[in-house]
């Protein structure tokens, strides 16, 4: 403070943050804590896959086996999820980068059933929070995975994921060059149920079966997404 240019004071302003960086740390304490949880059940998933992986190779019957190995698909796609949480602060994924690791499930299918498959992606899914990711990722891997086993069955084909995403809904459509079904016919086992359950059931939106007889099937899914936030759009 001056007065006709002589200094005759000074004001002094203090600010207490001790509870400001107290809650900062509790956030980042938080934050790790969380990351951590999501890469434990990762590997916890990892361990559970391995061990029915293990269970698969042991059997003798060739139904058994393949229900071990569905659900230890199924469980993989889930880890998948969780180990993509594990590795940043935000509850968000990258769900383009989730579904790229997701078809190398689908590869292993494929390789199993002596099927040359090809998968063709376009557009892009964006980023999800967790309540969308885990139902979306397990239930894309069923409707990859029956692409390659029943609509190429044994040969050469593509699988195509289009997928088209605005401010209200994403759209995904799943398309196979395969022999197709009569239209109207929808499968009725487990992995068609986990499907209609997952997304008509967890994530609202609607799913529907195209099937033209000699030009594969395409099954198409519409989500809204009127519950995220706009920034995580």
């Amino acid at each position: 403070m001056r007065d006709h240019g002589t200094r005759i004071g000074a004001i002094v302003l203090c600010r207490d943050v001790s509870e400001m960086r107290h809650q900062e740390q509790e956030l980042i304490t938080k934050d790790a804590t969380i990351r951590e949880i999501h890469h434990r059940v990762k590997n916890n998933l990892q361990t559970v896959a391995s061990l029915l992986r293990i269970q698969a190779r042991r059997t003798h019957s060739d139904e058994a086996r393949d229900a071990l190995t569905q659900a230890m698909r199924r469980v993989s796609a889930i880890a998948v999820v969780h180990d993509t949480l594990s590795e940043g602060l935000a509850q968000n994924v990258d769900f383009d980068d989730v579904f790229q690791r997701v078809l190398k499930l689908v590869a292993e299918v494929a390789a199993g059933a002596n099927t040359q498959a090809r998968t063709h992606t376009t557009g892009t899914f964006g980023t999800l929070p967790s309540e969308y990711a885990t139902p979306l990722a397990l239930a894309l891997t069923e409707l990859v995975t029956n692409a390659v086993e029943h609509g190429l069955a044994g040969k050469e084909g593509v699988v195509e994921i289009d997928a088209s995403r605005n401010d209200e809904r994403l759209e995904v459509s799943v398309r196979d060059s395969g022999v197709g079904l009569p239209e109207g016919q929808v499968g009725q086992g487990l992995g068609t149920q986990i499907v209609r359950t997952l997304i008509q059931g967890e994530l609202s939106g609607s799913i529907d079966w195209h099937t033209l007889e000699g030009l594969g099937t395409e099954v198409t899914i519409d989500i809204p997404l009127r519950y995220i936030e706009r920034d995580v759009s």
